[in-house]
């Protein structure tokens, strides 16, 4: 056994019960025949002593570590401590203590949203005079746009300007699924003035448009996917670019499926990117890492898990050459 493993109980219990049965079997195999010595009365007077001090052992390095953990345990239940279960002088397993890590990361994770929150709404209220002064100047040059017969600039500036109004206002607001989707339309446009023909968006509602509109998601989780996708699926790919959404609902389930037919993922990105999904985590929000692939669904990953539960978030499928399809999970509800 290592060193470093001999405070874990269920090593130690381990590694006394072989010790017990062994000097059962010893007892077993060598009374008969040490019955007979003339030594014997000192003999067993030897081997009772071995065995209270095995079972002297067991209270020591078993039994009363085991009593100390379990207080912790009761205690944290009751809601009496919290730290303390971080600090557990014997854990039961290595998975104990690596659950006990993990959940503490977890707090620390919320701990530093908290922080990140506060710090969002001091900078919005620090710069609260810029967003009607962009608007007014978006406007100012949709009218001379109009006025000079400019219309598709006229119709761009509308766009940016719906597009910065969504997007800088109440960021941490649930939304209906519509005003998601007017948004991505408000940015399919200012795209496809870049991209003119070669860049088309479709999207499938069902049969169910009127109920899967009415649904409740988080702000800003759409459009960044569909950035995701023009910028590392379809920017670089020869010939026309199509990114398709396609919305399902199973009731208790809402699925957002956001494809493209760009370049698409080896499977080992792939497979690495799903893991990272997997995980609640804010590594992927790092602002020195936003110019790499993959950040912004990370971002909407991490913030749909922090909400719902591990049960829902983002999951890949990509095909290089052929294409990626992004499959976002969140439960349904229109509240």
């Amino acid at each position: 056994m290592k060193r470093e493993d001999r405070k874990y109980l269920i090593y130690r219990q381990a590694t006394l019960s072989v010790i017990l049965a062994v000097f059962a079997l010893g007892l077993l195999i060598g009374l008969p025949a040490a019955s007979k010595l003339t030594m014997f009365p000192t003999i067993l007077l030897f081997l009772f002593i071995v065995y209270f001090m095995i079972l002297y052992g067991y209270y020591r390095l078993v039994l009363r570590p085991y009593r100390e953990t379990k207080k912790m345990m009761d205690l944290f239940s009751k809601g009496y401590i919290l730290q303390g279960i971080f600090e557990l002088r014997y854990p039961l397993c290595p998975a104990t203590e690596r659950m006990n890590s993990k959940f503490k990361e977890m707090l620390n994770t919320k701990e530093l949203i908290s922080a990140s929150k506060k710090q969002a709404e001091y900078l919005a209220l620090q710069n609260q005079i810029n967003p009607h002064f962009l608007y007014n100047t978006l406007e100012g040059i949709r009218s001379e746009a109009l006025y000079a017969g400019i219309t598709e600039v006229a119709l761009m500036t509308e766009a940016l300007s719906s597009f910065f109004r969504y997007t800088i206002s109440n960021v941490e607001h649930m939304v209906t699924l519509e005003e998601e989707l007017n948004n991505v339309k408000n940015y399919f446009i200012i795209q496809q003035f870049r991209f003119e023909d070669r860049l088309s968006i479709s999207i499938d509602t069902g049969i169910e448009k009127e109920e899967l509109l009415s649904a409740k998601i988080p702000k800003l989780t759409l459009q960044p996917v569909v950035e995701n996708a023009i910028y590392h699926g379809l920017e670089e790919k020869i010939g026309k670019g199509i990114v398709r959404i396609k919305i399902e609902s199973t009731g208790k389930r809402l699925i957002i499926t956001i494809s493209d037919n760009g370049l698409g993922m080896t499977e080992e990105k792939v497979i690495a990117l799903n893991k990272k999904f997997r995980a609640i985590s804010l590594d992927g929000m790092k602002q020195e890492d936003t110019t790499k692939s993959g950040i912004a669904l990370m971002n909407v990953n991490s913030r749909i898990k922090l909400l719902f539960g591990d049960e829902y978030g983002l999951y890949i499928y990509s095909t290089q050459n052929e294409g990626t399809d992004v499959e976002i999970t969140i439960p349904f509800h229109k509240e």
